[in-house]
């Protein structure tokens, strides 16, 4: 399997690039962020890569961060949505705000991007809301550094949906735990918690 590439971009166009490499050109398809990312012709750049094959394909992924090949391999793996419809979900926002649409459910976020409509957003949502949770709770806060038992059960339950959230998104776990203790009682749900929280480091910057 090829997991990475370093190359020459040799050309870049509508959904892919060719990367030189060992004299060998890769055609390698990308989200239009990682394009709108990528240095100019004739730079040097890596990309993390993902190689799919089909009966009638052999076709190379390519991603600027292994954040972003792992959420599109999460999204490949949703019902009805193929690579090239995860490239164009993984271009329709940044890759934050992809995830906190997807943890949040917000459907109509997800829907703006091309060939994704209601059902298939729902189907994300309901199928990657827990793998991304889950990818969260690999770092090391835990809901009890933020609270401490002044809240009741639900309130308990919001703080650790938001908590897991904001490390999906790439916050530092002491990030989210200070800006989380910041919103502690101002909100009853995770999604309010999220936007409050988001709102105060969006200040301390």
């Amino acid at each position: 399997m090829i997991a990475l590439i370093d190359g020459i971009i040799v050309e870049k166009s509508a959904g892919e690039v060719i990367l030189l490499t060992g004299g060998i050109g890769y055609k390698v398809a990308c989200s239009m962020n990682t394009l709108a990312a990528l240095p100019a012709i004739d730079q040097k750049c890596r990309l993390y890569t993902h190689f799919h094959v089909r009966e009638d394909a052999m076709e190379l992924y390519g991603f600027l961060t292994r954040e972003e090949r792992e959420l599109f391999r999460h999204l490949i793996s949703v019902t009805g949505v193929g690579p090239k419809g995860a490239l164009f979900i993984l271009g329709s926002l940044p890759l934050g705000d992809l995830r906190l649409a997807i943890m949040t459910g917000d459907i109509a976020l997800l829907s703006r991007a091309p060939g994704v409509g209601k059902k298939t957003a729902q189907r994300i949502t309901l199928e990657l809301k827990d793998k991304l949770t889950q990818d969260a709770l690999h770092s090391g806060v835990s809901v009890d550094e933020i609270t401490v038992g002044d809240l009741d059960a639900p309130a308990q339950d919001a703080l650790g949906e938001a908590l897991q959230a904001l490390k999906a998104l790439g916050y530092s776990p002491q990030e989210a735990a200070a800006a989380l203790k910041g919103a502690k009682g101002q909100a009853q749900t995770a999604d309010e918690l999220i936007r409050l929280a988001l709102r105060n480091m969006a200040q301390q910057v």
